[in-house]
């Protein structure tokens, strides 16, 4: 029996056994199932995340491409700055300064405020940042500190920032980037993947818990540079537009702002683009002048704000700068709006040029009456000069010939019920009047312009399609996408949309307009030697009888081959000031179209009246008898005064090559340091051509006349540079504006 048990007992020991061995080797089968799992099939993927655990893994950035203008002037670029970061851990066994030491020499180098310094310093990560997008200049003065006291754990890396060399130059077209330079406005918004590039990558080998990587691993992937964008913007036509736009803002006193654009009426190809007032595309969120006017005490407002709540008010008061009223704001085109509602009368042939219209100083269409701005009424008038006459009444009458079903297709056909497509952010289309409820009273304020919204670059590409054909362009900021090497990626081209009006219809709008301003109420914008065409607008703002108005004025040049168009918005002279479109808009667009027209080599054609206006250079007769220089300046038409008993001309006043007006006095002194003969400038504002030029004569200076053709007429000088009261010398050039002010819309 006891033989049994232990024969029992040893069976069973040895099946425990085999147990034990049988899992064990089916461990070991596991094992090695798993470790050949992993060796064949995760392989790759573990050594790469195995080297990631012992690696450092540092971004190259991209350089941003550029903005150009047309001519590829550069309108934003970039330059290097730098990075500082630190190792936290080593800045802390730094014994010749403490950690309070360093953090008070970083807080004054760079402004980062102390009490966060110290906090990075006394943390227990590996990396921290310090500062981004540091200019050399300061890197270098840190650099100096570092070198000093011997200092280690700093580490500084190369990277770029956005710089923009104009300043302030078309700011909301071209927008601006965010401190990691991502676009976060206008072009640089919208074309952001385009200009960014793709960051490239340094892997290299590092100690890991003490470990040595076997193999000198480093991975180097190549940062690949963004493109640049090219605009169709002209810097020169740019400068035009925003000084004499800035001038019109603070001589009117403007509580909305202005906008102005300047348009290729055969490409739609945007020249300038411009909102006054603008911004510092380098300091986009500074406290201006403008934001100080608009939100009074907002500096000391935030001088007791910080952190989060700062940043947030800051962003809310500077907003209204970086608003494109071009394309973002819509508004009542008022009076602008009947060079559409006129071609498509024509075009319809509802309306001809035969056709006469009665205007009583108002109408009355179903239960009301609207009244015409000439209260006294144009009585009765043809077609072209209730163009030339602004007349509401005529044109609720044309209008209403043309036929709510045939005014909203050419509403639509010109583009007023959608966007434009522009490549800007936040663009509006228009607001109108929805079909199934555009009522006869509807129809009749329609058609002088009122009761609904466009956007200003709705209404230039509209006045662009009458002027060139009657074609409808899309209006575009980017002619070109090109490489680092300046290499063309992408070449953009004009887009015609449709043909609204035919040839003959424009042939006879642009005669119509060209009438406009040179007999109606367009005045204010004649140019002489060029024959501009164009349509003035003075819209009331809601609620009405605000005193609260818009102005504003689209012409275009030459009349009769139309290369470009300007409109200019005026929005909300202070209540009681002038507010015309004829009186403050109009002059505007003459000032951009004379630089314009002269900058694209457009030659004038001077009617025989305006051949005593053209300007003539003086020549260079210093160094010369005094006889022979009156010979020379009296036979291109000068007069001439000399002063003094020298053989030989010392000094001529105005200087050779000045441009001055036919019948001027050209002053010659003939000694040297001779004393020169002054005059204090006579104020002749408000006075017309005629007595003004009699005035300025009689005190011995010349003048240079802008506004009229000739002497006579009713134009009233408007300005004058330089100012009265100034003391000059006799002969000086003095250029005196002439407006028409009984011109209004």
């Amino acid at each position: 029996m006891l033989k049994v048990q232990k024969y029992g007992s040893s069976v069973k020991q040895k099946k425990r056994i085999l147990a034990v061995m049988g899992i064990v080797v089916l461990c070991f089968f596991l094992l090695i199932v798993r470790i050949a799992y992993l060796q064949i099939f995760r392989g790759e993927e573990l050594t790469i995340a195995a080297r990631e655990q012992q690696t450092v893994d540092s971004l190259i950035t991209p350089e941003r491409g550029k903005i150009f203008d047309r001519n590829y002037k550069v309108l934003a670029s970039n330059m290097t700055v730098e990075t500082l970061s630190i190792s936290p851990a080593d800045v802390r066994k730094n014994e010749n300064q403490s950690v309070e030491e360093i953090a008070e020499k970083i807080s004054e180098i760079f402004g980062v405020d102390k009490e966060v310094i110290i906090e990075r310093i006394n943390s227990n990560t590996n990396f921290q940042y310090i500062k981004k997008k540091i200019l050399k200049s300061d890197a270098d003065k840190f650099r100096e500190y570092m070198n000093e006291y011997k200092l280690s754990g700093f580490r500084f890396t190369e990277d770029t920032k956005r710089y923009y060399p104009y300043g302030n130059f078309a700011s909301q077209v071209i927008g601006f980037v965010g401190s990691d330079n991502q676009g976060l406005e206008g072009i640089e918004s919208v074309y952001d993947d385009v200009l960014s590039g793709v960051p490239g990558r340094i892997v290299t080998a590092d100690r890991v818990s003490g470990m040595e990587i076997p193999d000198n691993y480093e991975r180097y992937v190549e940062a690949e540079d963004g493109n640049s964008v090219v605009l169709t913007i002209d810097e020169t036509i740019q400068h035009f537009a925003e000084k004499h736009l800035e001038n019109a803002r603070i001589e009117n006193s403007l509580e909305e702002g202005a906008a102005a654009i300047v348009m290729d009426v055969n490409t739609g190809e945007i020249l300038a683009m411009v909102t006054k007032p603008d911004y510092d595309l380098n300091e986009p969120f500074a406290i201006t002048a403008a934001v100080e006017e608009k939100y009074p005490g907002i500096k000391e407002e935030l001088e007791k704000l910080d952190g989060d709540e700062y940043n947030l008010k800051v962003t809310e008061v500077t907003q209204f700068l970086r608003r494109n009223k071009a394309v973002v704001d819509s508004y009542e085109p008022g009076s602008t709006f009947k060079i559409a509602v006129a071609a498509m009368a024509l075009e319809e042939k509802t309306s001809s040029l035969t056709d006469h219209f009665y205007c009583g100083g108002s109408i009355k269409v179903a239960d009301r009456s609207i009244n015409c701005a000439n209260r006294n009424g144009h009585g009765n008038q043809t077609f072209q000069q209730a163009v030339q006459n602004s007349c509401n009444p005529a044109f609720i009458q044309i209008g209403a010939k043309v036929g709510a079903k045939n005014f909203l297709k050419y509403l639509k056909g010109f583009g007023f019920l959608q966007k434009t497509g522009i490549e800007l952010p936040g663009e509006q289309s228009g607001i109108f009047h929805a079909e199934s409820n555009f009522k006869e009273i509807d129809l009749a304020t329609s058609s002088f312009g009122q009761s609904f919204n466009v956007t200003p670059l709705q209404m230039i590409s509209m006045a662009s399609a009458v002027a060139n054909g009657g074609n409808l362009m899309k209006p575009h900021l980017v002619k070109q996408i090109v490489d680092k090497n300046m290499n063309v990626v992408k070449d953009i081209q004009p887009v015609k949309v449709r043909q609204i009006v035919s040839k003959e219809t424009s042939d006879v709008m642009r005669t119509i307009l060209e009438s406009v301003v040179s007999e109606g109420g367009g005045k204010n914008a004649y140019l002489a030697g060029y024959r501009i065409a164009g349509k003035t607008g003075t819209s009331e703002k809601q609620p009405r009888g605000n005193g609260k108005y818009v102005a504003s004025f689209i012409g275009f040049a030459p009349a009769d081959n139309p290369q470009v168009a300007c409109l200019v918005i005026l929005d909300q002279p202070p209540v009681g000031n002038t507010y015309y479109g004829g009186l403050i808009a109009a002059p505007v667009v003459k000032n951009i179209l004379d630089e314009t027209l002269q900058y694209l080599n457009i030659e004038p054609e001077y009617t025989q009246e305006e051949l005593q206006f053209v300007d003539i250079s003086v020549p260079d007769v210093v160094g010369r008898t005094p006889d022979v220089a009156k010979q020379a300046i009296e036979k291109v038409g000068f007069s001439v005064t000399i002063y003094g008993n020298g053989n030989i001309v010392t000094e001529q006043i105005p200087k050779a090559n000045n441009k001055i007006s036919k019948n001027s006095n050209v002053v010659l002194y003939t000694e040297e340091n001779q004393e020169k003969h002054t005059v204090t400038i006579p104020d002749v504002r408000g006075m017309t051509p005629s007595a003004a030029n009699k005035v300025m004569t009689d005190a011995g200076l010349n003048i240079k006349i802008k506004g009229v053709s000739n002497m006579a007429g009713t134009a009233l000088c408007a300005g004058q540079l330089p100012m009265a009261g100034s003391t000059v010398e006799v002969g000086t050039v003095v250029t005196l504006n002439f407006s028409y002010s009984e011109v209004r819309d």
